[in-house]
């Protein structure tokens, strides 16, 4: 028998951001149409015809936020009847990595507001994308455990306390912060600058970055990295 199907595709973004005098932060807009008119949601639409799943949700983020990314990861897919009042709808979602201040978020088309949010201090969100969001979260907490992408979420240059922090944030948990030291700098990749920082009253730090050519070096050489303990 052959299948009758109406189901539409269509792609939604999460997207991160971080901050060294903040928490997690998430990206969503406020839908400026029903269903879930003036909702928070996450940002995504209909896949076009004529395009990719992957230039399907640059074209949301563009149109609905005004912000570009070169790296979305695939994330999961849902598809459970009923999730869009409108339609059978199944989506395929992703998420990034950003710094938000390297970016003017700005809303458009279907979206009336754009707004960065503390991932501990969300609104109610439209559809299904509070599960989406916990998912995304689940996946960034496992993939920093054995993954260097924390720094992609660092400036280019920083202390090594804002690396602490970000691990502690994200984690949502304390770290042994001498032994998450000790693991770091055990690995090699990270660059003393040379440079001091003060921010505030607090005492000088040394900047650090990270070093990319000898990260995939060590990965060439079958390098593991793995800071599971923290």
């Amino acid at each position: 028998m052959s299948a009758i199907q109406n189901i539409k595709v269509a792609v939604d973004a999460v997207v991160f951001g971080y901050s060294s005098q903040k928490n997690l932060s998430v990206l969503l807009i406020k839908r400026g149409v029903a269903p879930f008119k003036n909702t928070w949601a996450l940002p995504g639409g209909l896949v076009l015809d004529n395009e990719s799943l992957e230039s399907a949700v640059q074209r949301e983020l563009k149109e609905e936020t005004g912000v570009t990314i070169d790296y979305l990861e695939q994330l999961y897919t849902y598809g459970k009847p009923g999730r869009d009042p409108r339609n059978r709808v199944v989506s395929v979602s992703y998420f990034a990595l950003v710094k938000p201040r390297h970016f003017k978020i700005q809303a458009d088309t279907d979206a009336a507001e754009a707004q960065w949010f503390d991932c501990n201090q969300l609104p109610a969100l439209a559809f299904d994308h509070s599960s989406i969001l916990q998912t995304a979260k689940a996946r960034l907490k496992a993939k920093l455990t054995y993954q260097p992408i924390g720094f992609d979420l660092l400036e280019k240059e920083f202390p090594f306390s804002d690396l602490e922090h970000l691990y502690t944030s994200i984690l949502e948990k304390n770290i042994d912060r001498r032994n998450f030291r000790k693991k770091i700098l055990s690995f090699g990749i990270l660059e003393d600058t040379n440079k001091i920082s003060q921010k505030g009253s607090g005492r000088p730090a040394k900047l650090f970055k990270f070093n990319v050519k000898k990260y995939n070096t060590l990965l060439e050489e079958g390098f593991h990295f793995d800071i599971k303990f923290v």
